[in-house]
């Protein structure tokens, strides 16, 4: 793998994605589903003492420090759809999705032996998310989400050994996830909360049932105890088969999802149809309105958020139209990111850009800006913080894919 390094540098100024503001749609129907949704607040998206994921009640502080200029470094060339990736001795462990587990190390891509022979690579499908176990420093263990040969979405943790060489597979923690055998809205997007528990966001497999109906795992996020027990504290724990695991319903195809520092509140980020992508703000039960079943059909001409549920959740950010494939996402943190810090940073697929959104007090989006110096790079897939405060953004061309390191310059 060629291992190269780029540093672009941009201005000062960001321009603002007029597009992608929530006043960006054109549609008369994309005007229309606007007006009918309540707006967004605590009240309607939930509290952060009751509905939202975790109990930290802090509110970040709004910034007017300047925008740093950024450094681009190329880690890893020559992959193919990279998707997910966590940050391991000093070492990133990554998916690709052709069905590849891969560790990148001392500046060298190399293949991590593991038992995933029924991995199913079609269309979307294929090995997707990746999360740390949150005891990992005790268990050394990853947490894989994929499509399989039996026709489910399995989510499997694996053991890594000590070189990171290989991994050894345990008992799934999840199966039964609905699968589109073209690999259609897999979602499959795994992420611990602040709880500690382990949240993962799914596709509606192009199902137009599966996202309301509570007995489907597809078009929803699920949350489960890192051993797959079903937490007493899930709205449906004591119901029977699936609609113990669900936590909120109603999505389309979740690609992200991220924990807010300092108030452990969740986010994920959603695949829109022709308009409407998503950022909505996770609650314990919540509805967010993905119901596209007309006449016993499959139909992805309605509205995201289907108004006439009762208690439906407003989406805290939409692209309006055109979509432009919000993917993985993660917060920048720490005081060397001046005015990023405390944004949420947003790949973008069809895109092909990186979005930073001021996240407001009540959880709503504020501005919305694209990043210069990830210009030029194709569609990203997925935007990662690690340890040391580095953002890491996964490209998707399906030729010579890379792993970027963003930094402050």
């Amino acid at each position: 793998m060629d291992i190269t390094r780029r540093t672009l540098i941009g201005s000062g100024a960001l321009a603002v994605l007029a597009a992608c503001s929530e006043s960006g749609g054109s549609t008369t129907r994309d005007s229309t589903t606007r007006s009918s949704i309540p707006s967004a607040s605590p009240t309607v998206a939930g509290s952060a003492t009751s509905a939202t994921v975790g109990s930290a009640t802090a509110t970040p502080t709004a910034t007017s420090t300047a925008i740093p200029k950024l450094s681009v470094e190329t880690a890893a060339s020559g992959l193919e759809y990279p998707w997910d990736l966590v940050f391991v001795d000093d070492a990133v462990v990554f998916t690709q999705r052709t069905g590849v587990l891969s560790v990148l190390r001392d500046g060298k891509v190399a293949t991590i032996t593991a038992d995933l022979d029924d991995v199913q690579v079609s269309g979307e499908g294929g090995l997707l998310g990746l999360e740390l176990s949150p005891d990992f420093a005790s268990d050394r263990r990853i947490i894989a989400c994929f499509n399989t040969t039996a026709g489910d979405i399995k989510v499997v943790p694996l053991t890594l050994s000590d070189d990171l060489m290989s991994a050894t597979r345990l008992r799934p923690l999840l199966t039964g996830i609905p699968e589109n055998p073209s690999g259609q809205h897999s979602g499959c997007r795994p992420r611990i909360g602040s709880d500690g528990l382990l949240y993962i966001g799914t596709g509606d497999t192009a199902s137009g049932t599966h996202p309301q109906d509570l007995d489907s795992l597809g078009g929803k996020v699920l949350r489960l105890g890192a051993d797959g027990s079903v937490p007493a504290s899930n709205p449906w724990a004591a119901g029977p088969g699936s609609r113990r695991f669900v936590w909120s319903r109603g999505h389309r195809n979740v690609q992200g999802l991220a924990v807010q520092p300092g108030t452990g509140r969740m986010f994920s980020v959603e695949h829109g149809t022709s308009v409407d992508d998503e950022v909505n703000l996770l609650a314990k039960g919540a509805n967010f309105g993905w119901n596209p079943v007309v006449n016993g059909s499959y139909n992805q001409d309605v509205a995201m958020t289907d108004t006439s549920i009762d208690g439906v959740r407003a989406a805290v950010w939409s692209s309006g139209d055109p979509t432009i494939a919000t993917s993985g996402a993660d917060f920048a943190t720490g005081a060397e990111w001046g005015g990023y810090a405390g944004r949420l940073m947003v790949a973008c697929l069809k895109g092909q850009r990186l979005l930073a959104m001021q996240v407001r007090g009540n959880g709503t989006i504020g501005d919305v800006h694209e990043v210069p110096e990830l210009a030029g790079f194709g569609r990203l897939r997925t935007a990662r913080l690690d340890p040391d405060g580095a953002l890491w953004v996964t490209t998707s061309n399906g030729g010579d894919d890379k792993l970027l390191r963003v930094t402050p310059a």
